[in-house]
């Protein structure tokens, strides 16, 4: 008996304990035999271990000793290596002619190379991936060079400090693949990385049990941490001590929400330790990038038990962190979730019901980063979403929302809000006309500026309050009048000079408005 121990994550491990010497083995049938004895059902974490000219074959457990290093005590916690064997369509699915030269290739300059993260996880729960991540044991210069001799084109080299590089096969699919890692030194956003050959360590440093497993291209599972027992019992768990884990990168806070969705079978089976170190590191969410948090919040909302999920993180305290107010409506949040998730709304749709106005948008704005349409359309969602729920016939219904398709100063076709109308649609549950109006081609306001010759209504701003008021006159006729028709209703327009003053006005009120919002 002797003991090999490694140091991982702060932590000392010892592997275990009985081994057997097997220098002098032989090999029958695919089979190792140790003196006589069929090896197949003897579990083991490595099959070799070279020491002092002698092989040995050491079992599976390894024991956590740092208590014992520390206190002089025996400790109970072991961890386990799992395997088993996958036999799915959905795997089966994944071995494109490329990917099937990836393997080629790594086997002929002979560098292992397994299915990694969250394509297993999936797999595992009988779904088929979007897409797979590939985990290797050669560093990225090794990977470089091999790409480089066999004519192999590599893309997107930033990742290669990190360890990840990227091929494209066949100039037909790309392939992300990384080196396996050790996490050095980690300041709660990112971690510096030393590179490693071994697959324990890098399943280590992963954030959630189920993303911790690999799998090889023979079908062969394997599973450092308990991921395959906690897929069988939908279950969401971080990778050793929750605190830990989450204080290496605080967006894992938002991941176990966003992995709970996926994998949990009940919206309420989570574990109140894990609850207890989210409410503890929330604050830490304060250093992680709006964009980062943005990523994370947009698959939440739009997942499985999203009312649930977000009525939870808003009671572990995180809502101040990700730009909601103390006052996010939940309510109707919920609501608004239990009516429209079906219909396959936009993030930022199911997000504005927490928002109570529209200066709650640029709030939320301001740490999230959002791009531009999306905040354009949740705030065209906060003031319109009152009245849009005002009963109306069928008739008055329709012609209120495709009214509602065009905005004033926004003329032409490609300007139309009709995909923002749609969303708002989705908000109050009308699928149904949504799915019309979404087929509906908004017709084109056919009035242009050139073609208004009153040399009095071309001079300086006025020309835009006259093409906006053409255009009400043109939307009110549901999109009737002819040009010949509007151009000779100018003749009741105001006069420049109250068109003037309305314009300065306008201008007035919308910077007013900007600076309250600063």
């Amino acid at each position: 008996m002797f003991a090999v121990c490694k140091y991982i994550h702060h932590r000392h491990y010892m592997y275990a304990v009985e081994t057997l010497d097997i220098t002098n083995t032989f090999f029958i049938g695919n089979v190792y035999h140790v003196y006589g004895v069929d090896t197949r059902n003897i579990p083991c974490i490595q099959l070799h271990l070279h020491l002092h000219d002698r092989y040995y074959l050491y079992v599976e457990e390894t024991v956590d000793i740092t208590s014992g290093l520390n206190a002089n005590l025996p400790t109970p916690c072991r961890v386990k290596i799992r395997t088993m064997k996958l036999d799915s369509p959905e795997f089966h699915s994944l071995f494109t002619a490329e990917l099937l030269e990836v393997k080629r290739l790594f086997d002929k300059h002979q560098y292992e190379i397994r299915i990694a993260g969250g394509a297993v996880r999936d797999l595992l729960m009988g779904v088929q991936p979007g897409d797979i991540d590939l985990a290797t044991t050669a560093t990225p210069d090794q990977m470089m060079d091999m790409f480089n001799e066999e004519n192999v084109r590599m893309l997107n080299k930033r990742g290669e400090k990190h360890g990840t590089v990227t091929c494209r096969i066949n100039d037909a699919e790309n392939f992300e693949i990384t080196t396996l890692r050790v996490d050095v030194v980690c300041d709660g956003r990112h971690a510096d990385v030393e590179f490693t050959t071994d697959w324990m360590l890098d399943a280590n440093r992963r954030d959630l049990t189920v993303n911790a497993m690999f799998l090889g291209f023979d079908g062969t599972v394997f599973d450092y941490f308990g991921g395959l027992d906690d897929i069988e019992k939908r279950r969401v768990a971080f990778v050793g001590d929750a605190e830990k884990r989450i204080q290496e990168d605080y967006l894992r806070i938002l991941r176990y929400f966003r992995f709970y969705g996926r994998v949990a079978d009940a919206p309420d089976k989570h574990e109140e330790s894990t609850l207890e170190a989210i409410r503890k590191n929330a604050k830490g969410l304060m250093g992680i990038s709006g964009e980062r948090i943005w990523v994370e919040l947009k698959k939440i909302v739009v997942g499985r038990y999203a009312d649930s999920l977000l009525r939870l993180m808003l009671e572990c305290g995180i809502g101040p962190y990700i730009g909601l107010g103390s006052d996010a409506n939940i309510e109707e949040f919920c609501r608004v979730y239990f009516r429209c998730k079906d219909l396959k709304p936009e993030p930022m749709t199911l997000l504005s019901a927490l928002l109570n106005s529209e200066d709650e948008v640029y709030r939320l704005d301001d740490r999230l980063k959002l791009s531009s349409n999306e905040r354009v359309l949740s705030i065209f969602i906060v003031l319109h979403r009152d009245d849009a729920v005002m009963p109306r016939e069928e008739e008055a219904k329709e012609r209120y929302f495709k009214h509602l398709c065009f905005e004033p100063f926004m003329l032409k076709a490609e300007h139309t809000s009709k995909q923002r109308v749609c969303e708002l649609l989705k908000y109050i549950g009308n699928g149904e006309l949504s799915n019309e109006l979404n087929q509906w081609v908004p017709p084109i306001f056919p009035v242009r500026g050139t073609m208004i010759v009153e040399e009095k209504y071309r001079k300086g701003p006025i020309m835009s309050i006259v093409l906006s008021k053409l255009f009400e006159k043109w939307r009110d006729s549901d999109f009737k009048l002819t040009v010949e028709e509007l151009l000779d209703s100018m003749e009741d327009l105001p006069s420049p000079e109250t068109l003037r003053l309305e314009y300065a006005n306008s201008r007035k009120k919308l910077r007013r408005k900007r600076s309250h919002r600063r």
